[in-house]
């Protein structure tokens, strides 16, 4: 049974409330959300909230399916996570979070605090996002990988000087790469499995599998040895 005599909570009869659902106080859960079994959302946490888009914007302008959170996760203090966001089982959205509509959070990953997730986003399972990151729409991240604080990921080259109706380029982090802290992915470039981006590299070109690179603009200085890989340490 969910816990509905959390003080200031705003509940729309449409949405819906799995067994052991606990919310904090001040949550505000707008139409149609689905939320699963075990769910914890803390204090003044907001659900699918629906964008408000600009007149330029690239984002879509499609119907929105409601929200879904997955048995066991947690939407920590003040998050808020959008309608036609996806959250998986056992994730964790960290405080003052932002999750944007269409976005995907896999199983078991976790979202840091103050981190944006732009729209259209697909994050795998048992990704650890730190603090203030910002991932771009239309990115992808794979299982297993890291982001350090702060870092963050670009998708218009041309910094809105583009005709209307071309598609943005996101960042492509493939399986267990990690990246630093502070560092910037240009538009469209891809991270290969296991790769290593030091803190504060701005990437400009795509990164081998397991090279490892640093600088401005990034360069590859050697690979990552066979004991760092994630198979060791899983």
């Amino acid at each position: 049974m969910a816990d509905f005599a959390a003080p200031g909570l705003v509940l729309s009869p449409t949405a819906t409330v799995g067994r052991d659902v606990v919310f904090g106080a001040n949550v505000v859960v707008h139409d149609d959300v689905v939320i699963g079994d075990g769910v914890v959302i803390q204090d003044a946490a907001i659900l699918g909230k629906v964008p408000a888009l600009g007149r330029r914007s690239s984002a879509s302008r499609a119907p929105l399916e409601p929200l879904v959170i997955e048995e066991g996760a947690a939407i920590c203090a003040q998050a808020i996570v959008f309608a036609g966001a996806r959250i998986g089982p056992g994730a964790i959205v960290g405080d003052q979070a932002f999750i944007r509509e269409r976005a995907r959070v896999g199983a078991g990953s976790v979202i840091g605090r103050g981190t944006s997730i732009d729209n259209d986003v697909v994050i795998g399972e048992r990704v650890r996002i730190q603090a203030n990151v910002y991932v771009t729409a239309y990115s992808l991240i794979e299982d297993d990988v890291f982001i350090g604080p702060c870092a963050m990921s670009t998708n218009d080259h041309t910094m809105a000087r583009h005709e209307p109706g071309r598609r943005l380029e996101g960042a492509i982090m493939r399986r267990a790469c990690r990246i630093g802290g502070g560092a910037v992915l240009v538009p469209g470039v891809e991270v290969g499995a296991e790769a290593f981006v030091a803190a504060g590299a701005v990437v400009t070109n795509d990164v081998a599998p397991r090279a490892v690179v640093m600088g401005i603009p990034a360069r590859q200085v050697r690979q990552v040895p066979d004991e760092d890989l994630l198979e060791r340490w899983s």
